[in-house]
This record gives structure tokens, sequence and C-alpha cells, in this order.
């Protein structure tokens, strides 16, 4: 059985803002994420992805539970 990677990158979904669909399974770093609020203010979420719900690019968010 695999064991699960140690480290800052943690498993992340990705929700349509629109129609609230879940799209998207990724990865970020999240020390990265923590340095970039703390020094610009700024955080790399909203993205915009493809919803095939909605047939267009759309904002999505990040969501922490997994489905």
């Amino acid at each position: 059985m695999a064991k699960a990677k140690k480290g800052p990158r943690q498993p992340i979904g990705l929700q349509c803002s629109v129609c609230k669909a879940f799209g998207y399974v990724s990865t970020y770093n999240k020390n990265n994420e923590l340095l970039k609020k703390q020094t610009s203010g700024e955080s790399i979420f909203p993205i915009n992805k493809y919803c095939k719900v909605c047939r267009k690019r759309t904002p999505h968010r990040l969501m922490k539970k997994l489905k």
C-alpha cells in the first residue's frame, strides 16, 4: 500500500462559483499561499477554470472537502 506524501502540498477541490458544481481535484502549496497573503495580501483563489455544467470559463473557489 502506498504511503501518503508528507509536506506542504495539500489536496484540494475546486467548485464552480456560479453553479456550485464540483469539477477539479488538484494540489497546492499551503506555505506559498500563506507567504503570498502575508506579503501582498492577495490570494491565488478564485481561479478561472472551465465548468462542464455551465459550458464556459467561470471562477472556481477552493473547497476543503473532497467528494
